[in-house]
């Protein structure tokens, strides 16, 4: 079978659509499956074509204001004429997936959306409302659309009154192998957050209960547009010694932050999924999460606990302080979420051969 991946951004590039995409293309490679992935450049700085792992990956250039929309109506004329067995498009929130939708003729479409419904920020998020014109044509175009968690799930429905025939889910994945054979030592004062650094994702309320938590110190893994803006929090607060900033890690150095860390913060306002806290509890990482959103799903008072009110910094840095003494059983691990990328593939597999 020859399969067109089409999403926004790829590999080099880090975050939670490239990951998804690049562990299960690589997957069905080695399955026996032809995969192609269409994405888009913005900076024009990467390799127009390249193979990466059995993957042929092919980049457009695309305009992407404030790393958002990746509008590349290239991708409509090539995918119209390639000759494919399958599209299989992602992220509800770019560009990229409308042309796939709109080249889809007579071959078989399938949409992971990675949807969370709101925008990134105040004016994405007016943007947001219509756009739903243009967005509800991928999920109508879709043989079937696959939601990452139930969360989602019921939201789309929600949103776009889909049927439940039309929906499947099928969560993330993580590589549950290389939590295994890596050994940290762990530092129950630290603090960990792994992700682009916007303001939805909360990082600042961890910033601001520093001052509350003597001796702790925060590890900030990545970047994005609101790294600024934290730097200038952290210098206000004094805490700027009490920051390590990272960008860029190799995978086996970010695995032995996940490891050595006493506990993990994710307080984001809206998640399709939560990746990083399923890489943080099958590291052994207690987590706490906002209860909101998909994130809701992980907590279970043994693994991940939740936080209602993450601008409380008192209420915080009191959960911070108890959850970072604690330790996971991982026999306690949430098996309907943390998943392995092997698992994540077999169910595709199953998928695109049933449609």
């Amino acid at each position: 079978m020859k399969i067109i991946q089409v999403c926004p951004r790829y590999y080099p590039d880090i975050g939670g659509v490239e990951t998804h995409v690049k562990e299960i293309s690589e997957r069905l490679v080695k399955k026996g499956f032809e995969v192609e992935v269409v994405t888009t450049d913005p900076g024009g700085k990467l390799s127009k074509d390249e193979e990466i792992n059995g993957v042929e990956v092919r980049r457009f250039r695309s305009l992407a204001p404030h790393d958002a929309y990746f509008f590349a109506p290239q991708i409509y004329f090539y995918l119209k004429k390639a000759k494919r067995d399958l599209i299989h498009a992602h992220s509800y929130h770019a560009l990229p997936a409308f042309f796939a939708a709109l080249a889809k003729r007579d071959r078989t479409f399938v949409f992971t959306s990675h949807y969370h419904g709101k925008g990134h920020t105040v004016l994405r998020n007016i943007l947001h409302k219509p756009y739903k014109f243009i967005g509800s044509r991928i999920f109508r175009d879709a043989d079937r659309v696959v939601c990452v968690s139930l969360y989602e799930k019921e939201l789309i429905k929600e949103h776009f009154r889909l049927s439940d025939k039309k929906l499947v889910h099928i969560p993330n994945g993580i590589n549950l192998e290389e939590f295994g054979i890596r050994s940290s030592i762990k530092d129950r004062k630290t603090i960990l957050y792994v992700g682009r650094l916007e303001r939805y994702k909360g990082v600042q309320y961890t910033i601001e209960a520093l001052p509350y938590l003597e001796d702790y110190r925060l590890v900030i893994v990545g970047k994005g547009p609101y790294e600024v803006a934290l730097r200038r929090l952290a210098s206000r607060f004094n805490v700027n010694g009490r920051i390590e900033w990272l960008k860029d890690l190799p995978r086996e150095e970010l695995v032995d932050q996940y490891k050595s860390a006493g506990v993990f913060v994710l307080l984001s306002s809206f998640e399709a999924f939560g990746i990083t806290v399923a890489e943080a509890i099958a590291s052994g990482t207690p987590c706490i999460v906002v209860e909101t959103g998909a994130l809701k799903e992980y907590i279970d008072n043994r693994t991940c606990f939740g936080l209602r009110n993450p601008e409380n910094v008192n209420t915080l840095a009191e959960k911070i302080v108890e959850v970072s003494k604690m330790d996971i059983n991982l026999s306690d691990l949430p098996k309907d979420k943390i998943k392995s990328w092997d698992e994540v593939v077999d169910e595709y597999e199953n998928l695109y051969r049933e449609i």
